[in-house]
């Protein structure tokens, strides 16, 4: 099923288009709202207020405008953020933290990560733009490689081969360790 497709199914009302989206789509938008709230029982809430509103705002999509990742992504995120706010506003973040251990990471752990990050982004700049898109594609966007191929005009095993070049070189990169 298309997005187009998958869009009208929900705009008729049909749960099919839901489960369709969801089985597609399900993965992106977890990717989004995790690193946004830390509860995993906000998370899963978050995930089914964005399921409601999909429901209701499949409508306001228009494929025209920009692709069905981009309108769940932004729907995603902005739900994600409104529970934030909203739960940081009652206190239940840091009322549920005083029970829970510390998951955060050490002065130590936050500036290696901080210093990965910051490496992995400047060897992701210097990519050609058409290597950047396809890297934003299979981890950022969490495309499959048989989506891509389709959007791109490519073979799978094309995909598959420039995703694996592309990670050598990133890897080689970043010292060998991907660290």
């Amino acid at each position: 099923m298309e997005d187009r497709e998958i869009a009208a199914a929900l705009a008729r009302g049909e749960p099919a288009g839901l489960d369709e989206l969801l089985k597609r789509y399900g993965p992106l938008l977890r990717y989004i709202v995790t690193p946004i709230l830390n509860d995993p029982r906000e998370r899963e809430e978050c995930l089914s207020d964005i399921s409601l509103l999909i429901w209701k705002k499949i409508e306001g999509y228009d494929p025209d405008r920009g692709s069905m990742t981009a309108w769940l992504s932004v729907l995603a995120r902005n739900t994600a953020l409104n529970r934030r706010r909203s739960l940081s506003r009652r206190g239940t973040e840091e009322e549920l933290g005083e029970h829970l251990l510390d998951p955060s990471p050490t002065p130590e752990e936050a500036l290696l990560q901080k210093e990965r990050r910051r490496r992995l982004q400047e060897a992701i700049n210097r990519l050609s733009s058409g290597e950047r898109d396809l890297f934003y594609r299979k981890y950022y966007y969490l495309q499959s490689t048989a989506q891509m191929a389709a959007e791109l005009g490519l073979t799978q095993r094309g995909v598959e081969g420039r995703l694996h070049r592309l990670r050598k070189r990133l890897r080689k990169e970043l010292g060998g360790d991907g660290q």
